[in-house]
């Protein structure tokens, strides 16, 4: 595939192509999802992965290759889930994004070194998600100059806190790290990259170090002799920047993807206003760019064809959000909503309007929700029955167990996957796993569930899609246990990052009220190696103190960072702590009825 040039055809060249499995259940010419089966759309990958032929196609995009942008940039795109690429001055190398590890931006420079010998000056980051294989820059400029936007500490901070549960196993899913390389579950494409992690780079070393220059406002600099101007633009991340270089007319961004835009990640994020996305993308349009790189997919050159695909991807997410905010003020509900609005055939036009990573559907959803919060003004949705009393109910009016398995039986035959997941879904979530949770049922229907969502899994284009279905589908038939992304794990290394008395406060949303009952006490923890943390419990919450509070009811304890992170991390039990004389305490029993009351295996064992 010459995908040099396959993505960047004319709008006029690339004629329609199939609509999603989104919105609506027709296809853009009108057929059922059933019969689009039978037209062809559904394909067979060079590793036997069963997948919509749009899908496989985008993999062509996505190969690793170096592509040369103007004469002074180079961009290389396949190495890993981002590009890396590097901009040469008068003074040196720019290297712009630092991948996911140390070892995948080593091997971006013995790429880079095959076109240029000029020594490295700087490195940018674009936004927070690809800054971890900086220390691999070192090596060839141990004074290595970091600029970046202010928030980046932040948001790395944020994600491997409190919420790091639910977002590690949201990146399982919709990044397909639990899914086969081969047969008609394996990886196609995660839409934005061939893979999250390219497995030749293992085992992954992380190498992020923070930017010494930042900025949150427009900037004007010289790095290694070129002008050089920062322009925050909000996008999948709310630390994400333009970098614009007048002198060579080049753009790097992080707001044009090679796929419609992602205004909800399956995988759980905060809310992406698109209005401030959108100043982003016209700030862009406006430099008239004759080169454009992105953090994602193939560069583009050319004015005209740079800012036609900017105006495009642009409007498709004006369209979106106008349309989802004219159906609410006429009263639609969030389903109705949904119902509504398709996406004008002409975004089909080009890749980088696609539905290949998102959908339509989702983003309508997110907008609604992020502007007017969970209630649709549907009645049903103002006080829902709970969860599996609502389901049993649902079972026993359509007539018991065996009446609703005949349903999905005959709508997985129909292949209508919309419907056969729904009712699947009642007989896998009418009861409680061993683990608490609604998500139960027989074998038998936990694979019903499971080849409805591969049914859906196999016919979309878009990547996200696919990649939770087939996930969970793993799941519900047994090939795969992800129970363990259900755990609060810290990682050492994260915690370490920090001052360790910051990471007591953590355990705030680890507090299980039952445990705690009416308990009302402090804990007041002295690391050895420098730092002191307060803990409250009172009324079912754990509240972080100022360390200079001494209430009555006082519990005292002490321990070294390294010994706190162990226990944090899984690999210490409390227990074991005091035994060794790591943790000393003048109330051992006291402590221990203090830590039971949080749900983290090493603080009860």
């Amino acid at each position: 595939v010459d995908l040099a040039r396959r993505g960047l055809r004319s709008i006029r060249d690339t004629g329609p192509v199939p609509n999603d499995f989104s919105g609506t259940i027709l296809m853009s010419n009108g057929m059922s999802i059933r019969d689009s089966f039978a037209a062809g759309n559904r394909a067979t990958g060079p590793r036997g992965q069963r997948a919509h032929p749009l899908t496989i196609e985008h993999s062509g995009r996505l190969v690793e290759k170096l592509y040369k942008v103007g004469n002074k940039a180079w961009s290389l795109v396949g190495n890993g889930l981002s590009n890396q690429s590097f901009v040469e001055g008068p003074a040196g190398l720019i290297v712009i994004d630092t991948g996911e590890c140390n070892e995948e931006m080593a091997a971006a420079l013995a790429a880079v070194r095959k076109e240029t010998n000029a020594p490295i000056a700087a490195c940018i980051y674009t936004h927070f998600h690809y800054v971890g294989g900086t220390e691999a820059l070192l090596a060839e400029n141990s004074a290595l100059p970091i600029w970046g936007h202010r928030g980046i500490q932040a948001n790395l901070e944020r994600f491997g806190g409190e919420i790091a549960p639910r977002v590690t196993r949201g990146l399982v899913h919709q990044f397909a790290i639990a899914m086969p390389e081969e047969g008609p579950d394996g990886l196609v494409n995660v839409g934005l990259g061939n893979f999250f992690r390219n497995p030749n780079h293992a085992p992954f070393t992380n190498g992020y170090l923070p930017a010494q220059h930042t900025f949150d406002t427009p900037m004007k600099t010289t790095i290694a002799g070129l002008a050089v101007e920062f322009y925050p633009a909000p996008s999948d991340a709310t630390d994400s920047a333009t970098i614009w270089f007048p002198e060579l007319k080049l753009a790097v961004n992080n707001l044009l993807w090679p796929a419609l835009f992602n205004v909800f990640a399956i995988r759980g994020e905060e809310y992406r206003d698109p209005r401030v996305l959108l100043r982003g993308l016209d700030e862009l349009n406006a430099f008239g760019a004759d080169y454009l790189i992105g953090a994602h997919g193939p560069p583009m050159s050319g004015a005209a064809e740079i800012q036609q695909c900017t105006l495009n991807y642009r409007d498709s997410i004006q369209f979106m959000w106008d349309q989802t905010v004219r159906c609410a003020n006429r009263g639609l509900t969030l389903n109705e909503t949904i119902a509504a609005i398709k996406l004008p055939d002409y975004f089909k036009g080009h890749y980088t309007t696609q539905q290949l990573y998102g959908v339509v559907e989702h983003h309508v959803r997110q907008i609604y929700t992020g502007l007017f919060g969970w209630f649709d003004e549907d009645e049903a949705n103002l006080f829902p029955v709970p969860g599996a009393e609502r389901l049993q109910k649902l079972i026993a009016g359509f007539g018991g167990v065996d009446a609703v398995r005949h349903a999905v039986d005959h709508a997985l035959t129909e292949e209508d996957f919309r419907w056969a997941i729904e009712l699947a879904s009642w007989l896998v979530r009418s009861e409680l796993n061993e683990h608490g949770r609604a998500d139960a049922g027989a074998a038998e229907d936990r694979l019903r569930l499971a080849t409805a969502l591969r049914g859906v899994a196999y016919n979309t284009t878009s990547a996200n899609v696919r990649n939770w279905c087939i996930t969970r589908a793993l799941e519900l038939d047994g090939s795969s246990n992800l129970q363990r992304f259900r755990t609060h794990r810290f990682q050492k290394r994260e915690l370490a990052r920090r001052p360790a008395a910051e990471s007591l406060g953590l355990l705030r949303v680890l507090l299980v009220p039952q445990r705690a009952g009416e308990l009302h006490q402090t804990l007041k923890l002295s690391f050895t190696d420098g730092g002191i943390a307060a803990l409250t419990i009172r009324h079912g919450v754990a509240v972080p103190e100022d360390e200079d509070r001494s209430p009555e009811n006082l519990l005292t304890a002490s321990i070294s960072s390294e010994h706190w992170f162990d226990i944090m991390g899984g690999k210490l039990a409390l227990s074991q702590a005091m035994t060794d004389g790591a943790l000393e305490t003048s109330d051992a029993e006291g402590l221990k009825d203090f830590f039971a009351c949080f749900d983290l295996v090493t603080l009860n064992t």
